[in-house]
């Protein structure tokens, strides 16, 4: 048996017995290691090496002010406003959820931490007023995507971490692409909710509005200080993380005061569990990724892709359907370490913007987040909404028709990605 085939047998065979992909990753690694005779003594070097990175520190900081935005009431002040805007609309608590999507993922860059925040009082919200309870999770599945696509995003942290491009310019091209996936989710969402008998809020006051307005000011001004402060050089992406904590946590405790002192020490104990997960995942990821280079498995595979897509649309179009099929299996990060290294030289082959190519590999695993069977939104949105797997999956389709129509625009018209960090940075 040859090393590739033993590796990726291995992989997906540990894979399909249930074994987290952290650890599929590595011991199918360390099996290869130990079966053709190399130097185990590599193994701690390279997973260090994988992880000892400045700019990964970014993750714990964003899943930190996640978790705190969840806890401060920044999700609560944020829908109050938008519903007082747009519920009365028909349909006007899909507006509300997929815009507080956009906004709550500027906050926390994850796509299950905005399911989580905006799901517990939405999706209840919604079935009370004939929504029913399917609908309104598989939406919050999908919009909670989002997060993975407007910035910040930690799955842009790690494409940019993997292939070295600006971080700063992939989260700036992430903003267009992100509102077009919300635009298509309300569209198809209009076309779902035609048969539905949905009672339309009332129409609030200006007074109303403006009093939650006021009362969100503090939410709102929190992307607007994150992302000003990254697209302005005053703060790396890093930098950023750390300062949405600091002021969740100020805003949590001396503005909300939704956050006391005791608590603190829980939002930090969850954040480091959901650190550690990402880190172990990275880890594995990383020392799979270097022994699929060693061993000459991601030459090859490089050049088989360069001899069958000869263009960028056979290209683009090979990338796509190995995204999303890696996206039904595999979390992001394993496949932007994974998958990174193969595409990567490609694209730059054929004179494809390596940011565009970011936007790409974004959206889709954005896709994988609702994607059976390893589609982690719809999983948090089950349990929120207490649907069944199967009741979800009926009604997350035609949104997931919508998202796929958005990607194939970004795809074969990456201008709509690029214009804003050539605009800038020339």
């Amino acid at each position: 048996m040859s090393i590739a085939t033993m590796l990726i047998v291995s992989f997906f065979v540990l894979g399909f017995l249930n074994v987290p992909i952290a650890v599929a990753l590595g011991l199918s690694s360390c099996l290869c290691l130990t079966r053709f005779g190399l130097d185990m003594s590599i193994l701690p070097t390279q997973v260090y090496s994988g992880i000892a990175k400045f700019v990964l520190l970014a993750v714990p900081f964003f899943i930190l002010s996640g978790n705190i935005m969840e806890k401060s009431g920044i999700s609560d002040k944020l829908i109050r406003f938008f519903k007082a805007l747009v519920g009365h609309k028909r349909g006007g608590l899909v507006y509300v959820v997929v815009i507080a999507s956009c906004f709550f993922a500027a906050i926390s860059g994850s796509g299950p931490a905005t399911v989580a925040a905006l799901g517990s009082f939405l999706i209840p919200a919604m079935a009370k007023d004939g929504y029913g309870k399917e609908f309104p999770s598989a939406l919050l599945a999908t919009s909670g995507s989002i997060g993975t696509v407007i910035p910040p995003s930690i799955p842009f942290v790690m494409y940019g971490l993997v292939t070295g491009v600006s971080i700063t310019q992939l989260f700036m091209a992430g903003i267009v692409p992100g509102l077009l996936f919300g635009a298509a989710l309300i569209i198809a969402s209009m076309f779902m909710i035609r048969s539905m008998d949905v009672v339309r809020e009332e129409k609030a006051g200006v007074k109303e509005v403006w009093d939650s307005f006021v009362d969100a000011i503090p939410a709102l001004m929190m992307p607007i200080i994150i992302l000003g402060g990254i697209y302005s050089g005053i703060f790396s992406p890093t930098e950023a993380a750390a300062v949405a904590c600091v002021y969740g946590i100020i805003v949590g405790m001396f503005i909300y005061k939704k956050i006391r002192l005791a608590e603190l020490y829980e939002l930090f104990r969850n954040s480091l569990a959901g650190s550690g997960n990402i880190m172990l995942i990275i880890a594995g990821a990383s020392l799979f990724a270097w022994f699929c280079s060693t061993s000459g498995i991601t030459r090859t595979c490089t050049d088989l892709i360069s001899s069958v897509a000869r263009n960028q649309f056979m290209f683009l179009l090979l990338v796509n359907v190995i995204l999303l099929i890696a996206g039904c299996f595999m979390d992001s990060t394993s496949a932007i370490y994974i998958l990174c290294p193969i595409f990567v030289p490609v694209a730059k082959e054929l004179g494809y913007d390596l940011v565009a190519l970011g936007v790409v590999f974004i959206v889709n695993l954005a896709i994988g987040n609702v994607t059976p069977p390893v589609g982690l939104n719809l999983f948090v949105a089950c349990s929120i909404g207490e649907v069944t797997i199967t009741g979800i999956c009926k009604k997350v389709w035609p949104l997931i028709l919508a998202a796929a129509a958005v990607l194939i625009l970004i795809t074969y018209v990456p201008m709509i990605s690029v214009f804003l960090p050539r605009l800038v940075y020339g």
